[in-house]
């Protein structure tokens, strides 16, 4: 065994530590968040009960009083709403996981910085993973699943960064992404290795790594929407008189109202469509390279055309249908099922000109 190879097994089996000692921290993250939920306040629970309680009022064309303030004439501007996604409700945000006492966003605080360390250390499995072999960690499904979920916790850290409200996603992310690694370790992991020839190209770089983003945002939109349904059908039962139970209470309340959760999906799957059109471009222009054709309907550029339909006709829906609420999310999560497909099943169910790697 030459110097150069004990050197790159050294690095790859460094990688693997560091990838276990990631999905560690991610668990205790895991807890914290459950912390965060378990003993924040749940003072403000009745804040949405009250909202969609109250005594509706009758809609009226509102006034414009004019008030005189040294012979000059000011006018008072009336009040806007901002109505929900079905336009029958208004509904404030819940005050967050911790309920807005002290003890819950400690909690939380001690989460997010475990999820920062969680991602530092598994950004250092994925870099040492790339430096055992030279090239870029991307060759077959496993090194995609580790660098998959780091790149979607980097998107959650990132809107953090941004000052959005997203930390409720913080719980959901983590959990997905500790299976997410655990498929990784079990059923996808392979060896270190040497790319097959086919991807010897700087395309690798620009398509892959671009396919991973999309996915990782597309993920945090498909997040919210399934927390939307929920969140949906809570404040439709609260609306018509009923009383859901203590756990929905507890943790519904205390998220983001549906239209904030509907207006933020939408927001990030649009925002991401356009990379996701580059990604698809860009690996016709590498298959072009590669196998002297730009594109020969091979399953993965099936369903990379079909996951590309799906979230067009969900951005179309919404901004010339007008589709908002239920309909507009299932089609967003319909197309997120296509990219999931074209994620795992294509890879492992299905043959093609893809299947350069095993998993």
């Amino acid at each position: 065994m030459t110097l150069a190879a004990a050197t790159n097994e050294h690095l790859a089996n460094i990688s693997n530590v560091l990838i276990y000692s990631a999905m560690a921290v991610y668990t205790l993250a895991f807890f914290a968040y459950i912390a965060e939920w378990l003993f924040g306040s749940r003072s403000k629970v009745a804040r949405t009960a009250a909202a969609l309680t109250a005594t509706p009022q009758t809609a009226q064309a509102p006034a414009v009083t004019v008030n005189k303030a040294g012979g000059t004439a000011v006018l008072e501007r009336p009040k806007v709403t901002v109505r929900s996604a079905s336009g029958s409700r208004d509904v404030p945000d819940g005050p967050g996981a911790h309920g807005g006492d002290e003890q819950g966003d400690l909690y939380g605080r001690i989460a997010v910085s475990l999820t920062v360390l969680a991602f530092l250390v598994e950004f250092g499995g994925v870099l040492t993973r790339a430096l055992s072999v030279q090239r870029a960690p991307w060759g077959n499904m496993y090194e995609f699943n580790i660098t998959f979920s780091t790149v979607a916790v980097g998107v959650y850290l990132g809107l953090l960064a941004l000052k959005k409200n997203v930390r409720w996603l913080g719980l959901f992310l983590v959990t997905t992404v500790l299976l997410d690694l655990g498929l990784a370790v079990t059923v996808l992991y392979t060896a270190s290795d040497q790319l097959v020839p086919a991807l010897h190209s700087y395309w690798l770089y620009i398509h892959v790594s671009t396919a991973i983003f999309c996915g990782a945002t597309f993920y945090v939109g498909a997040v919210s929407t399934i927390m939307y349904l929920f969140k949906d059908s809570y404040e439709s039962k609260l609306a018509s008189g009923g009383k859901p139970g203590t756990f929905a209470r507890s943790v519904l309340e205390r998220m983001p109202s549906s239209a904030s959760l509907d207006k933020f999906s939408y927001r990030i799957n649009a925002a991401v469509f356009p990379l996701w059109t580059f990604t698809i471009i860009a690996g016709a222009i590498w298959a072009g390279d590669a196998w002297g054709r730009y594109w020969g309907w091979d399953p993965k550029e099936t369903w990379s055309f079909i996951t590309w339909v799906a979230y067009a006709g969900y951005l179309h829906a919404r901004a010339t249908a007008g589709w908002k609420g239920r309909k507009a999310a299932y089609l967003a999560l319909i197309a997120f099922a296509c990219w999931l497909f074209n994620y795992y099943g294509v890879n492992l169910f299905v043959s093609g000109k893809h299947s350069y790697a095993g998993v």
